[in-house]
């Protein structure tokens, strides 16, 4: 067996005395368990957070966006569509007119965003998990529908079963001057509510309505849209279907992936991990002082074991190694301990939902985690790191004693 394991095993675990080194060598040893625990079910969550965030967005965003780079609108005429439906790892394309309109519904009435959308919107089957109410309906026998978010829903008190009652989207027309004694100021559209849905309060004020229907209120031409959103086949190289489509765009639109549309809030949650990240290093890194100080004092008390040692033909070396494979027993068995039960939280809160998010409306009942494995290898080697480090001065103060 190897002597300086053999001997650093035999200070941390004899049991025949259990001195105040010895308690304060379990502390740290606890201390960097519970911090490393920490870190990685902390880091589970807000990846599970991330996770829970690019959920929510694929239940209402297309995987690929086009937009113009300038302006609001453009034209895609027939011939552009085709090209695009022909990229390979597209599967719907759907064009799109949206803008902020005003929303009237018997006495009420607010501010909504209308999305106008092509009769494929529907078959992308992204709204089938969020339906409340009614049904999801755009057209039928030559009647528009719409379809309203909950938020919406609830500001203008509609009811989907009330059909006498349509729901009149007002958009103002260009060049006209706003007056009440101006009716002609706005153009206006009545339909009648299919459904409601709820997916998020980002989504709350959004009103679905035929693409004509948009097209009308807008007073855009018959080919200009504001995007064209694609659903892509289940497997398709996300990067290579954006390059093909951008090749066919030109450099007047631009291809976005629902990543892309949400860098920012996505920059959010890393800067956030980054800091919660750091704060629980340092809370690894004040335990690993704990290892450094009764690594010292244990150094001291054994000194008489260390000329013991040096009598008999130790080396400096020797020494060292002692003294640092005692710190590295007192964190590692921390950090495993740590690493496994922060494991085994995230696991069980993932399959039985212990901590719960404790509100009515939200769209999940437990807190999401996910498991990264890449946070685990880093963790590890954060704690490795910072146990050498504070190891290395007692253990080479172990080896200069002799002088």
């Amino acid at each position: 067996m190897n002597l300086p394991a053999w001997i650093a095993r035999r200070y941390f675990f004899s049991r025949k005395k259990r001195s105040f080194i010895s308690w304060l060598s379990i502390l740290s040893m606890l201390g960097v368990g519970i911090g490393t625990m920490a870190l990685v079910v902390v880091l589970s969550v807000l990846n599970g957070m991330e996770e829970l965030n690019r959920e929510v967005f694929k239940t209402f965003e297309a995987d690929m966006t086009i937009s113009a780079k300038q302006g609001k609108r453009f034209l895609a005429p027939p011939a552009l569509v085709t090209r695009l439906q022909k990229v390979p790892g597209v599967h719907f394309l759907t064009s799109v007119a949206q803008d902020n309109a005003l929303g009237r519904y018997a006495n009420g009435t607010t501010v909504v965003k209308l999305k106008g959308v092509d009769d494929n919107y529907l078959q992308r089957e992204q709204l089938d998990s969020a339906l409340l109410e009614g049904k999801l309906l755009l057209r039928q026998n030559g009647i528009n529908y719409a379809i309203v978010a909950d938020g919406v829903r609830t500001d203008l008190s509609i009811s989907p079963v009330d059909i006498l009652t349509p729901l009149e989207i007002l958009y103002p027309q260009s060049g006209q001057s706003f007056s009440v004694l101006n009716p002609d100021a706005f153009n206006r559209e009545s339909l009648t509510v299919a459904g409601v849905f709820f997916i998020e309060s980002r989504y709350d004020n959004f009103v679905l309505v035929p693409l004509t229907v948009a097209r009308s209120l807008f007073s855009y031409k018959p080919e200009e849209v504001t995007s064209l959103e694609l659903q892509l086949q289940p497997g398709a190289n996300e990067q290579l279907v954006k390059q093909a489509l951008q090749n066919v765009v030109g450099d007047k639109l631009s291809v976005q992936t629902r990543d892309d549309l949400n860098v920012d809030l996505y920059r959010a949650i890393y800067v956030e991990k980054l800091f919660v990240g750091l704060t629980l290093s340092f809370i690894i890194l004040v335990a690993s002082i704990n290892i450094f100080f009764s690594l010292s004092m244990l150094v001291i008390e054994k000194k008489a074991d260390i000329r013991i040692l040096f009598a008999l033909g130790a080396t400096r070396n020797m020494i060292r190694r002692i003294f640092l494979t005692e710190g590295a027993i007192i964190a590692l068995t921390g950090a495993i301990t740590g690493l496994v039960l922060g494991v085994l939280i995230c696991l069980a809160q993932e399959k039985y939902g212990f901590i719960r998010m404790g509100t009515v409306s939200s769209i999940i009942d437990a807190y999401p985690v996910r498991l990264d494995t890449r946070d685990i290898i880093l963790t590890g080697i954060l704690v490795v790191l910072m146990t050498v480090l504070t190891s290395w001065f007692p253990a080479q103060r172990a080896a200069n004693s002799q002088q």
